[in-house]
């Protein structure tokens, strides 16, 4: 493994980074609490919970479940939060990567630092470092496979150099974890459940469990190296500790995968700017890429089959003039407006669109009134790109409509303070996230 990673990994301080830099991973930490706590009223959340309790146990090494409270090994730790995370498809992302870093790098580090005498500088060092060899750590996977895999196959090792760092191993140590990780992590086929949504999702819970396994196991003397994509693709690496990724994540506001939210963005400025009714327009016509296209579920019976959809989350920000969890329940799939507006939607792919991708995400809408006239966006990028990104009062608005219904009012303040103060008292912030919450049926997941 290049030196340059090794000293970026190993010699990064906090004081070494820059205020921004912190400031925005403290942001990205909050978003991924408020996706997190969404996510644990879902029934996937349920399922892999209990899964993790039955099938992870805690041996000597013990953490607890998010938002749980049961105890489980690390490595169930993981798994179970990054999926429930990913359960809610609401968390930050990397354009290069076709992927996220967040949803991995939060449950993976705070299984960590549940077992490891971890400070608040310590975790917040780890977080920004997981930004920024997470994000690199995708690039170069894609850059060294034809194949498009899930978030979880370079995840898992940038959960392992992690952890690695956490539990002081030694380099050659290290890079056997990370290799292990890169060989076991999910090398999951993205396009597939595109095509067919289920509660698989992007892999971040498994390559999350794959990351944290590899550390453990190298610290036994199991081996693994090398790790391909981080020794056969040094030249991603370079500018670590210059150039820093963890601005260059995307925001979504709204809790369906990226590739349907220029869409949105663009119908609800349609919406708002001639001030419209869903029953004004006889139907939406979308132009797009060809992954936007892929998301051709018009008509889901599940959460899973909502979040993965161009169409539908397009129609219901037309009917209700937002997309947030509500939409993505149960209780909104039977809608008739939505149902009409969505299965009568015209999407066609566009070369222009297709070319840009995925550097950057377009989608052109046209409303096609029942008056007989068209009403067109222009092509439009979705909302949180880091070339405009979210500012922190949009970003703690959407934390606590996510986590409030779950977790309440003031365990939110709690979670945002704790945040905001995390240098001084890490043990705070991590017994809020652990400490059990009931199961409320916030998403409703099947028709």
């Amino acid at each position: 493994m290049g030196q340059k990673l090794y000293e970026f990994l190993y010699d990064t301080q906090l004081t070494d980074i820059p205020k921004p830099v912190q400031e925005r991973a403290k942001l990205w930490l909050i978003d991924l609490i408020g996706v997190a706590a969404a996510g644990h009223a879902t029934e996937l959340s349920c399922i892999i919970s209990n899964h993790a309790t039955e099938h992870f146990a805690a041996g000597q090494s013990v953490a607890k479940l998010l938002f749980d409270g049961r105890a489980v090994s690390p490595a169930g730790m993981a798994l179970a939060g990054g999926m429930t995370i990913d359960s809610i498809d609401g968390h930050d992302g990397y354009r290069p990567a076709k992927g996220h870093v967040g949803c991995a790098l939060l449950p993976g580090l705070l299984a960590f630092a549940q077992m490891a005498k971890m400070t608040g500088d310590e975790f917040l060092t780890l977080l920004v470092i997981g930004y920024e060899i997470g994000a690199r750590a995708g690039a170069a996977l894609h850059a060294s496979t034809a194949d498009y895999h899930t978030s979880g196959a370079w995840m898992a090792p940038c959960i392992a150099a992690l952890g690695a760092r956490a539990l002081h191993l030694t380099h050659e140590q290290t890079r056997h974890a990370i290799g292990i990780a890169e060989y076991h992590g999910p090398r999951s086929q993205m396009m597939r459940v595109i095509d067919h949504p289920t509660m698989l999702k992007d892999g971040s819970g498994w390559g999350a469990m794959a990351g944290v396994s590899a550390v453990f196991l190298a610290a036994d003397g199991f081996t693994g190296a090398p790790a391909v994509s981080f020794e056969e693709e040094p030249s991603f690496y370079d500018d670590l500790g210059g150039n820093w990724l963890t601005l260059q994540q995307y925001y979504k506001p709204f809790p369906v995968c990226r590739w349907a939210q220029p869409a949105i963005t663009a119908t609800l400025r349609l919406r708002e700017d001639h001030n419209l009714a869903s029953e004004d327009v006889d139907h939406i016509e979308v132009t797009t890429f060809h992954e936007a296209l892929r998301l051709a579920i018009t008509s889901p019976r599940d959460t899973e089959q909502a979040q993965y959809s161009t169409s539908y989350p397009t129609a219901a920000a037309m009917v209700r003039g937002d997309v947030g969890v509500a939409e993505i329940s149960a209780d909104a799939f039977n809608d008739p407006e939505i149902k009409r507006l969505s299965e009568s939607m015209v999407i066609s792919e566009s070369n222009d669109c297709n070319e840009i991708f995925p550097k950057d995400r377009i989608s052109a809408v046209t409303l096609h009134m029942k008056s007989g006239a068209k009403l067109t966006s222009g092509y439009t990028r979705a909302i949180g790109d880091p070339e405009d990104p979210a500012r922190a009062e949009e970003m703690t608005k959407k934390f606590f409509k996510l986590a409030r219904p779950v977790i309440g009012q003031e365990r939110a303040e709690q979670v945002m303070d704790a945040v905001e103060t995390l240098e001084n008292d890490l043990p705070k912030l991590i017994s809020l996230l652990t400490r059990s919450v009931p199961r409320h049926n916030v998403v409703s997941d099947r028709n």
